[in-house]
């Protein structure tokens, strides 16, 4: 039985993965952003053991969620799932979608033994510049496909940092695809299901995703991701970037 985080889970793919993980034995936390999106988590996975509540779009209250998860670590698997397509206000987007990962990321100790970060098939249409990601205010505008292309530069940054201080945590990334949910809306052709068997297979990290890191995946099969993603330079600009602005850096 692995724990096992899954942020966004109120609704959604990250609700339906983190009942299917509950569902195969494993201790799953589910994450809101608020009180009442908490108790519509707890009423559609009641068997999971707790609700952690947050707003990501929050550096504080992203941090107070970090300082949470330590005290109820280790971790075997964060799933960082929780996104929005557009934001409330001009830079929550960035906030939910690029900066809180990296910030749990950052600051959850001991690492997990897996990191998933759920990207997005538009991430291919993301800008990736050198010019942008060394630029906090563009990248405080960012855009949805640019945060899911963070989000895998983010998966391949932490998987190369984890490595070389001798951690085994791996690192991957993946898109559900466009499934019919709040997000995708009610027209997305695909099936949600494969989103949710690639979460499963991903913090699980057995089958063919045993041993993997720095990969991408869409319906529990690896794929090549934009190439950007794995330029190292354009990952330390974007970590050197997001440090800045969050006062978080990554583990020494």
């Amino acid at each position: 039985m692995a724990k096992i985080l899954v942020t966004g889970s109120s609704d959604g793919v990250g609700a339906l993965a983190a009942k299917a993980l509950v569902g195969r034995g494993h201790s799953v936390y589910l994450h809101a952003r608020n009180a009442q999106r908490a108790s519509d988590a707890r009423a559609a996975c009641p068997q999971a053991q707790d609700v952690l509540i947050a707003d990501l779009s929050s550096i504080e209250e992203t941090k107070a969620l970090a300082t949470q998860l330590n005290g109820l670590g280790p971790w075997d698997a964060i799933v960082h799932n929780a996104g929005v397509m557009r934001g409330s206000k001009e830079g929550t987007l960035f906030a939910v979608n690029t900066l809180a990962p990296y910030i749990l990321t950052c600051l959850v100790q001991p690492p997990p033994q897996r990191y998933l970060f759920v990207s997005s098939e538009l991430h291919t249409s993301g800008d990736g510049s050198a010019a942008t990601l060394g630029d906090v205010d563009a990248l405080k505008g960012c855009g949805y496909r640019d945060s899911k292309l963070h989000d895998v530069m983010l998966a391949n940054y932490f998987s190369r940092l984890f490595r070389g201080k001798g951690f085994g945590t791996e690192c991957n990334s993946a898109t559900p695809g466009w499934v019919p949910t709040k997000l995708g809306g009610s027209g997305a052709p695909g099936n949600i299901n494969d989103g949710v068997d690639t979460y499963v297979l991903l913090a699980e990290g057995k089958g063919a995703a045993e041993g993997k890191t720095a990969t991408y995946w869409h319906s529990s099969r690896q794929r090549e991701p934009k190439a950007e993603a794995g330029d190292e330079g354009r990952q330390n600009l974007l970590i050197e970037s997001l440090a800045k602005i969050s006062g978080v850096s990554p583990p020494e």
